[in-house]
């Protein structure tokens, strides 16, 4: 085990640094920057493994298979998703691990300190290569009813939002961002408060919402910072509740939750906590705009779980 003499500057193990790359991310506009991330990457003196993905369960199973024949660092070169898809094999493990913002949203890259260019956010990690050096940064466990885990970064969505990506998910017309945008005035059409019970730090809470977000950093969604005052080092979990409101006072409110300032009103409570306990409408919530489990969950904030190559 390695000696440990700063929590903040944990020395990286040795191995190769295995790289997943989403050249999908952001519409492709990133995808001849590849070979100069890879070149940049390549100062950082040590071997590089280019991962072979081409689904999301491919990309997690080279991710995985990558950790466990030694890499001592993963680099995931796209958006959220693409982070997502390497937290799965890094989370809890003496492995480096680095985003590299080339998606849609780059909320996790951008809450925890990296340069929003791609090529800058690169020599960030370069150095700490170079140093030997990654950084310790909360994680969000979330356990499902069935004890599956799945790990992320930023936030988890299980109100409006989520409804909207289910809805869009079954859509099979339009392509592009219009099927997103249909969804969103299909569901608001549908819009109704639903009854959550949450279990914060064992304090049972009933609350009828349409909004509710945990989160393990502020933003999601390309900068949405639904949760503002939410640190990924402080051992905690931001919940924010959206309670019942109309479509009107929805539609109002959800330009403010770009700057933060939805918190403001009258209709939102704020909580913080370890543990989130979180039940209720037949709902399937998102974390980094990712699929991941049904209600009832179970959501923790790990301390140090991922060590970031800063």
């Amino acid at each position: 085990m390695l000696a440990v003499t700063d929590p903040d500057h944990l020395p990286l193990p040795p191995g190769p640094v295995a790289v997943l790359v989403n050249p999908t991310a952001g519409k492709g506009r990133h995808r001849d920057l590849l070979p100069q991330v890879l070149a940049r990457l390549a100062e950082g003196g040590r071997p590089l493994r280019l991962l072979d993905a081409v689904t999301p369960d491919d990309a997690v199973r080279a991710c995985h298979a990558a950790v466990a024949e030694g890499a001592g660092a993963l680099v995931a070169v796209g958006g959220d998703g693409t982070v997502h898809l390497g937290l799965q094999a890094v989370a809890g493990r003496a492995v480096g691990f680095a985003p590299v913002p080339a998606g849609t949203g780059n909320d996790f890259a951008v809450e925890t300190g990296y340069p929003l260019d791609p090529l800058a956010a690169v020599d960030t990690v370069t150095a700490a290569l170079r140093a030997g050096r990654t950084r310790g940064v909360d994680l969000a466990r979330l356990t499902g009813a069935d004890g599956a885990v799945r790990w992320y970064g930023a936030v988890l969505a299980a109100g409006f939002d989520a409804v909207v990506n289910e809805r869009a998910n079954r859509m099979r017309w339009p392509r592009g961002p219009r099927r997103y945008d249909l969804a969103i005035l299909v569901e608001l059409a549908r819009l109704r408060p639903r009854r959550y019970t949450l279990v914060l730090d064992g304090v049972r809470h009933e609350v009828d919402a349409v909004l509710v977000a945990v989160g393990n950093t502020a933003s999601y969604g390309g900068g949405m910072r639904v949760c503002p005052a939410a640190d990924p080092s402080d051992g905690l979990l931001d919940v924010i509740v959206g309670g019942r409101f109309t479509r009107r006072e929805l539609i109002r409110v959800k330009p403010r939750i770009y700057r933060g300032s939805h918190v403001d009103h009258p209709l939102v409570r704020t909580y913080r906590a370890r543990t989130v306990e979180l039940s209720g409408p037949q709902l399937v919530a998102y974390a980094d705009g990712e699929r991941t489990a049904a209600l009832p969950l179970t959501v923790t904030a790990v301390p140090g779980a991922v060590r970031l190559l800063r």
